[in-house]
């Protein structure tokens, strides 16, 4: 071989090395600029999801406060003012009271002291009854209920039938609806 040759032979192979280069070069840019701008669109579109969870989990979160703070707001004035029309309907069975102690200062018979006491006790019911408010009657020689009822001692019983059934009642329970407000206090019969 002639130096013509041998210089023939490494300009080949250094223009294969170049075109070899040259085509992973161009290559791999491709690659990069084909994989850079979806995945810089993939990330804006990520970014922007995120930002849109963002905003919408401050929006529910707050809409959530409010509503707590509402609620509570809401339960408070509620418990200050559930009271409220009770009051209003007891205040004439007060004036009522009044007139009558008042009444009973200057009268001298007790019977008509005693009617009066009466008639406003019976007001008084009446309106704790029109507000849900039922006493628990006839509850003598029933069984006991550990329900609605307190015993308060136990005594031999004075018949067969009252052994284990209430034989007196010290205080009346009452009950608002199906909740007991005060249990009965009794006594049994053993």
């Amino acid at each position: 071989m002639n130096n013509n040759e041998q210089v023939d032979q490494e300009m080949n192979l250094n223009d294969e090395n170049i075109n070899e280069e040259s085509v992973e070069n161009v290559s791999s840019e491709m690659e990069f600029e084909g994989v850079e701008p979806q995945t810089a669109s993939d990330e804006n579109k990520l970014e922007y999801e995120v930002a849109d969870l963002k905003d919408k989990y401050l929006r529910l979160y707050s809409d959530f406060e409010n509503y707590r703070k509402r609620t509570a707001k809401e339960r408070l004035d509620l418990i200050t003012t559930a009271s409220e029309d009770m009051l209003r309907d007891l205040i004439p069975v007060v004036d009522d009271f009044e007139r009558a102690l008042k009444a009973s200062d200057s009268e001298v018979e007790a019977s008509k002291v005693k009617e009066g006491n009466r008639l406003i006790f019976h007001k008084l019911v009446k309106v704790l009854e029109s507000k849900g408010l039922k006493a628990m009657d006839d509850l003598v020689g029933k069984p006991f209920d550990a329900e609605t009822q307190e015993a308060i001692t136990q005594i031999p019983a004075p018949n067969e039938k009252l052994k284990g059934k209430v034989v007196d009642v010290i205080e009346k329970g009452y009950v608002l609806g199906d909740k007991v407000v005060r249990y009965a206090k009794v006594v049994i019969g053993a």
